[in-house]
């Protein structure tokens, strides 16, 4: 590690109440905004990027209010270089704002038509009209990997004669990759003598990546959104990128790790859009262990297979029973919930957990309990409770249960689901009834003296199923 990386302070930047909120489908109102500053706050970021108060009265309502909630973060707000928008901003009560312009030929040509020189003219007057006025100003170059860099850093220069103290390089459509950022970043940061930020989207999945390139050849700030959220495929995830700074790197930031996973749930049910399980750092299953081989490592040294003690994080390791299980890993689950078996008890139960897991059925931690609590039954039937359910392909709660039964020295486990308990009890037992049908035959001797039955005649949990 660079011991020179060990000592630099990035500034973290955060878009979520802005880009994230561009996100299809994520529509904030200003209670909810004012709920995620807040939390933003705790967080410790530098810098909350509020909102773009020109395009609704609610975005305005919103940056006002989180103005005046005397975080010690700085809030900014987004602005066109267009001075009805500085003057919103303005009315906002802001002392900073984030302003922006494409700089990129395809931007330039289609969709601004305006030439190099009008863009630059358009830009450094707005630049200088919010310094006028007192605010302090961040450019972002709107395209600038699409921008050729030696117009790029030219960019730069006139922004900071006008009056700006970052220029920020957006990677609009997340086309860079980690060389090219550094190259842009180094050639600005030389070129034109001002603070250099990222903002970086992750259209091939880089966008940590090209941030933390940015950071290593000399950018000050990174911008970040809770969650990876915004447009199309998101933004640079703030705890992905926090943490890879702390653990890969040797940067520091001024943020408070212990609250990601906070933060992250709270964006998540603000917002209504759900972090992917195997989603780094705060996905349910960034420590959650299955394989036997892992699980035996983390019950002897948590470091062989976790990269950081997730209680760095506000998380919690957890272990899931499944074919891939081994006993060591079932028996300290048991463990945990109180329960403790005999040898032969255990190895009874990771036989049924395998041959569940055969059937495509992962096991939950009270289907576990279920099944230790059965060792003394010739057969029990066990329903998932509340909360512990599978959500099928289109979302909808299904419950589970599951059966097994001891036929002499046969054992059979009949695991099924439905839409309520009745359902899925009843799916189960006619699973059982037609496994003991094949094996033993209608009304044959199947040993001991024992008849086939009906078998939600002497079943204990009978009442959930008539």
């Amino acid at each position: 590690m660079n011991s020179s990386r060990e000592t630099r302070r990035v500034a973290i930047f955060d878009t979520t109440l802005r880009d994230g909120e561009q996100t299809p489908g994520i529509t904030l109102t200003p209670d909810r905004k004012v709920k995620i500053a807040e939390m933003l706050g705790e967080l410790g970021v530098d810098t909350i990027e509020a909102g773009f108060p020109v395009i609704s009265r609610g975005e305005e309502e919103a940056v006002k209010r989180i103005v005046e909630m005397g975080l010690n973060a700085r809030v900014v707000c987004l602005a066109r270089t267009d001075e009805r928008d500085i003057d919103t901003a303005i009315r906002c009560g802001v002392k900073s704002i984030h302003t922006f312009i494409a700089t990129s030929e395809i931007h330039l040509r289609h969709k601004l038509r305006m030439t190099r020189e009008e863009m630059l003219e358009k830009t450094t007057r707005a630049i200088e009209y919010a310094r006028s006025r007192g605010l302090r100003v961040e450019f972002s170059a709107e395209d600038s990997t699409r921008t050729e860099i030696d117009f790029l850093v030219e960019v730069a220069r006139r922004v900071k004669e006008a009056g700006a103290s970052t220029f920020d390089i957006a990677d609009t459509v997340g086309t860079a990759t980690p060389e090219m950022m550094e190259e842009y970043v180094r050639r600005i940061a030389d070129g034109a003598g001002i603070m250099v930020s990222a903002h970086c989207h992750n259209d091939f999945g880089l966008a940590v990546a090209n941030s933390l390139a940015a950071v290593s050849a000399g950018a000050s700030q990174v911008h970040v959104t809770v969650n990876g959220i915004g447009e199309r495929t998101g933004n640079t995830s703030l705890e992905e990128f926090v943490m890879a700074c702390m653990n890969l790197y040797g940067f520091t930031t001024g943020i408070n790790r212990a609250a990601l996973y906070r933060a992250s749930n709270l964006v998540s049910e603000t917002t209504g859009f759900p972090v992917p399980c195997n989603k780094a750092i705060v996905g349910k299953n960034a420590f959650g262990h299955e394989s036997g081989i892992h699980t035996h490592g983390i019950l002897s040294e948590p470091s062989t297979y976790e990269p950081f003690d997730p209680a760095t994080v506000g998380r919690q390791r957890w272990l899931q029973a499944g074919k891939h299980a081994g006993r060591h890993g079932i028996e300290a689950q048991l463990r945990m919930m109180g329960i403790h078996l005999s040898s032969e008890e255990i190895d009874s139960v990771v036989r049924k957990v395998k041959e569940i897991g055969d059937r495509g059925h992962a096991v939950s931690d009270q289907e576990l309990k279920g099944m230790a609590m059965s060792q003394s039954d010739t057969y029990e039937m066990y329903m998932s409770p509340a909360g512990g359910h599978d959500n099928d392909a289109d979302n909808a709660v299904k419950k589970s249960a599951f059966l097994t039964a001891t036929v002499g020295s046969r054992e059979h486990v009949e695991v099924a689901s439905g839409s309520d308990d009745r359902q899925a009890a009843r799916r189960a037992l006619k699973g059982l009834s037609k496994w003991m049908e094949s094996e033993f035959g209608e009304g044959r001797d199947m040993g001991d003296g024992a008849e086939t039955r009906n078998v939600a005649d002497s079943h204990k949990g009978q009442q959930a199923v008539e």
